[in-house]
């Protein structure tokens, strides 16, 4: 697809990986929708790419519906969504102070797997009522995994489960949509410079990037942000989950 003149959402877009792909989109032309729960910081991604910040908690199917309808007025219907919401708290199964509460489980399952399932539905159902493009081409939704979903660390278990279901999702939402020429594919970054890891130490943060096999440095955002723009020109690109993480397979902690 050519982003040119494209009507594009990020969820999560108000930073790290969603922040460098609104910042791509609208430097490939895409008129850029950014969705975030934080609407300052979103505020100031869309004044420095001429794009528009829509308040938007992608777990709440009314909120979430509202901010597609408000995006395809100001900018016509999307035919690209970027699934970049996401949370990454560490927490033990069981811990020194007992068992993980189910609500904290719950919470990280509704934002990154729910949230990505419900942009994605909701994005999927105005895209297939769009004219064809170049293939017969209507949208390209791209989603958030992790390395987390394939070698989960201890602490990451519900990180890790709502990671592998985003997996999951990949290819029967591509089977499904492809009666609508709508593609969907996922990124799985490994150890990024995010803000999510700039809350470590310093020493943590070289430790885990020394863990990388080739290049021994952290991820970039914009590296991130490269690969979207692959995926969404890439129109033979499709039901993939494509590892991205310097070699990188996670030990157990």
């Amino acid at each position: 697809m050519d982003i040119r003149g494209q009507a594009a959402i990020v969820t999560g877009g108000a930073s790290g990986l969603g922040g460098a792909t609104a910042r791509m989109l609208a430097e490939a032309g895409a008129k850029v929708a950014i969705f975030d729960v934080n609407q300052k910081a979103a505020a100031e991604v869309a004044i420095d790419i001429n794009g528009i910040a829509i308040h938007c908690d992608v777990t709440d199917d009314k909120a979430t519906e509202a901010a597609f309808a408000k995006a395809a007025a100001d900018h016509g219907p999307a035919r690209i969504l970027i699934n970049c919401a996401g949370v990454g708290p560490a927490k033990r199964i069981v811990g020194r102070n007992g068992v993980m509460p189910l609500a904290e489980f719950k919470h990280v399952i509704e934002i990154n797997l729910i949230g990505t399932f419900n942009a994605m539905r909701l994005a999927a159902a105005a895209m297939q009522n769009l004219e064809s493009m170049a293939d017969g081409e209507r949208g390209v939704i791209i989603c958030t995994a992790s390395v987390a979903a394939y070698e989960g660390q201890i602490g990451q278990a519900a990180y890790a489960a709502s990671k592998g279901g985003v997996v999951a999702l990949v290819l029967p939402a591509a089977r499904e949509f492809a009666q609508f020429g709508i593609r969907v594919n996922a990124i799985a970054p490994g150890i990024f410079s995010t803000p999510m890891l700039h809350s470590l130490p310093e020493d943590a943060q070289q430790s885990l990037a020394a863990a990388v096999p080739f290049p021994k440095k952290l991820g970039q955002p914009p590296q991130y942000a490269a690969l979207v723009r692959h995926m969404i020109e890439n129109r033979y690109l499709n039901g993939e989950v494509v590892r991205l993480d310097g070699a990188l397979r996670m030990a157990p902690r």
